[in-house]
């Protein structure tokens, strides 16, 4: 029997996850590297709840931050760059030599190139009337 396209755009989460990791495993055979880890840090009130996160994974030699946020109750004192840091920080001991980060032009681009990540690409229209820019930070070679 032929498969059969139908939508299904509220997927159950796990679902969506283990397909994800058979995409992951296809990946970590085609490239030769099962290193993959997640990498995540977490910044919590006192309470435990929490208020910031730096979220994403290393992989052959690379690290991609995927999401990165902080309560607007905790912004503009340094918790984005303190989160950042301690991301790159994570990924450059584990071998990272790059790591990459896509923001909208109305989040964040001046928190990375700050912090030493050059522009790479920029998708204008992504949304409409904005830019999705594409940031890479290149490591000195050890």
């Amino acid at each position: 029997m032929a498969p059969r396209l139908q939508a299904e755009h509220d997927l159950a989460p796990t679902e969506l996850d283990a397909i994800e990791e058979r995409l992951n495993g296809d990946n970590r055979r085609l490239v030769g590297r099962d290193d993959d880890r997640n990498l995540v840090f977490a910044l919590r009130d006192k309470t435990g709840h929490a208020v910031g996160v730096a979220a994403g994974y290393s992989w052959a030699g690379i690290a991609e931050l995927k999401l990165m946020w902080v309560e607007e109750s905790c912004r503009d004192v340094g918790h984005g760059r303190k989160l950042l840091d301690a991301f790159v920080s994570e990924a450059v001991a584990r071998g990272a030599q790059r790591v990459w980060v896509s923001t909208h032009d109305f989040q964040a681009p001046g928190l990375y190139e700050k912090a030493g990540f050059e522009r790479m690409a920029e998708f204008i229209g992504w949304p409409e009337g904005h830019s999705n820019i594409i940031l890479c930070k290149t490591m000195a070679p050890r």
